[in-house]
Order: structure tokens, then sequence, then C-alpha cells
């Protein structure tokens, strides 16, 4: 991984799927786009912190030990491990972990409650690269580049008030699964259904199938819990560029806002709105000119949509 250092340094269910290396050398972070979107570099250098880590090995204590309050920078190549964060805040004192832009790790899982994450680069992690899973959730200003196995996601979110904003995802890849930039889903008492998400100013790049796959609890894959409803989830200012019919595939949703997104893959709708969604609203998007049509809907979901007229089937 040091090759990978000095490039940022440069830069600013069932029988699971097999593995898909990445191909050629690890991909640096890159300075923002000029679009403004995805992970901002340089990052300014944290400070305030209650603990610091240097190697990998001392990160797994560090995360284990944090408490109300804490502020843990990560500082350099700690890509051996996998930054994970078991444990809670409170509202007015949350556990921040921070790093400068260019620290690596092997991918980010949070689950607790009013935690949060920035800065902080996944490459080359076990999908999904970054896993959320609680409330008051926030990762920002971080990347998954090229991850790997299980579905191969970059990003998986599940639960209430997440923030995802100003990241980088890109190269997802799978040869027996879709490998989406984000996806939630509602199947069971851990994996429950999400309410207020807010996915702001975020790049996904070079996506093998969706940029954003949501699905409630009764979704029309028929694997849904049926418990609760996804709610209020609002997806603007996005960039997206993927490879499957069309960019967001939504089933099962109320509330939904898409707005200020480019979508610029060669998909044939941008996007999908089926089974009982409810409440959308789409509007200042930018298509790539070869998109059909910007919207695909069945009847069942135009109760209350706002937005262009509806091109076609989901």
């Amino acid at each position: 991984m040091a090759a990978v250092a000095a490039l940022l340094l440069l830069a600013g269910c069932g029988t699971a799927p097999p593995v898909v290396a990445p191909t050629g050398p690890p991909q640096p972070v890159t300075a923002t786009a000029a679009d403004g979107r995805g992970a901002i570099r340089p990052a300014p250098a944290p400070s305030g912190c209650t603990k610091t880590v240097t190697d990998p090995f001392g990160m797994p204590a560090a995360l284990a030990n944090a408490v109300p309050g804490d502020k843990i920078c990560l500082v350099g190549d700690l890509s051996d491990r996998r930054l994970e964060l078991r444990t809670s805040g409170t509202p007015k004192q949350p556990i921040q972990v921070v790093g400068d832009g260019r620290t690596l790790v092997k991918g980010i899982t949070l689950e607790g409650s009013y935690l949060s994450v920035s800065n902080i680069n996944a490459v080359n992690p076990e999908a999904p690269g970054i896993s959320l899973m609680g409330s008051h959730l926030t990762v920002e200003n971080s990347t998954s580049i090229e991850p790997r196995a299980n579905d191969g996601d970059g990003l998986r979110f599940w639960g209430s008030d997440i923030t995802i904003r100003h990241n980088t995802i890109r190269n997802t890849r799978n040869i027996k699964a879709h490998a989406d930039c984000m996806q939630t889903f509602a199947t069971d008492t851990e994996h429950k259904s999400s309410q207020r998400i807010i996915i702001d100013g975020n790049r996904c790049e070079d996506i093998d199938n969706t940029c954003l796959i949501v699905e409630g609890p009764n979704s029309e894959a028929g694997d849904g819990s049926g418990v609760g409803a996804t709610t209020d989830i609002r997806w603007t200012n996005n960039y997206c560029e993927n490879r499957a019919d069309q960019a967001l595939q939504i089933d099962d949703v109320q509330r939904m806002t898409v707005t200020g997104n480019t979508i610029a893959g060669k998909v044939d709708h941008a996007f999908a709105f089926q089974n009982k969604c409810a409440g959308i609203k789409v509007s200042g998007n930018k298509l790539n000119p070869s998109i059909h049509f910007e919207v695909g809907m069945d009847d069942s979901s135009e109760e209350g949509y706002q937005g262009p007229e509806v091109g076609g089937d989901p």
C-alpha cells in the first residue's frame, strides 16, 4: 500500500460470489472535480484530537475504547485494518473519527449513534467499502475506491438521520452480483427501513450497476420484512456515472427528493420508481443526451408525484 500512499500524496444470499480483483494499480484519490462534488482534496490536518493513531495495530483499541466526546485522529497508511466503530456518542458529545485526506484504511464500518467519519480513504476494501448502521451518522469527504467481494457495493446504509456528503465512490465490480455505488434494503430486524437520509454532493464514478438502490420493507424483491417504512430520502447534487438501465432504482419509498444531480452514464432512463412509491419530487437534474427519458414510473407510484412527464416504465 506504500504506492497508494505515494499517489495520494501527489494528488491530495446463497453461495458468495467470487472476489473480483482490482484491475491495474490502486487508483488515487483525486482533487475535487470541477463540479465541486466528491471528496475534497487536499483536506486540512486534523486538530483538537483526543487520541491520535498512526499505525494500523493501534486503531482497533482506540476505536473500541472510544467514549462520547472523543475526536480520534487517524494519520498515515492504516490500510491493513478496517475502521470499525461500534459504540455511540450523545447529541452533545458525538464521537468523531477524522483523517487528513491521505489516511488509508481497509474499509469503514459505523454501528451506533452520533458517530461521524471524515477525510478517510477506504482503498480496495471488502464490500461494502463503507457500511453505516444506526442513527445520527455522518460520513463525509471520504472515499470508497475499488470495493470487492460480497455484492461489490461502495456504500450501504440502514437507519435514521444519516448524512452522506461529499464522498467519492469509484470502480465497483462483481462477476455474479450487481455492484452499486450505494444501497439500502429492509429485510430483517438488523437491516431495518431507513428514514431521513441526506445524500448530497457525492461522486459515483465507474459504477457497474446503479448509483442508488433503495428497497423498502415491502419491496418487489419479495424478501422485505414488512415492518415500518422507508421515508424522507434526499438525493441531491450528486454525480452519477454508471452502467445499468437506470441510475436510481427506487422501490417502496415514501417522500423522496431527487434534484440537482448530474447523470453522466449511458443509461436507458435516469430514475425508476415502482411499487407504491409516493410523494416523489424530481427537478433540476442534468442528463447525458443519450438517455431516452428522465423518469420511469409504474401506476402505483403516481400519488403526489411532482416532476417531469413520466417517459415509460421503471
